[in-house]
């Protein structure tokens, strides 16, 4: 299924059920339950993506442990909450990726005196230090 996005609303619920070894009645339920949320199509048949089916196989998995419902649910809901993050985790990424490309050399930094990070505008430079430092050893203490 090249091109196709997981979350293309494709199958009809008999064959979501027979593709996630269900019974149409248990999608129906799991409907009700807010635990898969299937496509509706303008006459309100329900549409189910190859999500949702990978999706209801967890479902059975989890079940099949001895997870309740209640707990399916939350489960579902962190790992949407996680694969969410993660996604946006990549956008920014390559709009950083983006930005660093398109402006190179745009940031420049110097260490202050305390040793902290000092951002500079472009094209300026930090001012030159002359000062002398002289170093002498105290008589206390050895090297």
């Amino acid at each position: 299924m090249d091109g196709v996005d997981e979350n293309s609303p494709l199958f009809a619920i008999a064959v979501a059920a027979e593709l996630a070894g269900m019974h149409p009645q248990t999608l129906r339920q799991y409907d009700r339950l807010g635990l898969v949320r299937p496509t509706r199509t303008a006459g309100k048949s329900r549409r189910y993506s190859m999500r949702d089916v990978v999706q209801l196989r967890e479902i059975a998995r989890l079940s099949s442990e001895g997870v309740s419902l209640e707990g399916i649910a939350r489960i579902l809901q962190l790992e949407n909450q996680v694969a969410q993050l993660g996604a946006r985790v990549r956008e920014l990424e390559g709009a950083l990726a983006d930005e660093l490309l398109n402006r190179p050399g745009r940031r420049v930094f110097a260490a202050g005196v305390e040793g902290e990070v000092i951002s500079l505008k472009h094209g300026t430079r930090t001012q030159r230090r002359t000062e002398l430092v002289v170093w002498t050893p105290r008589p206390d203490v050895e090297l």
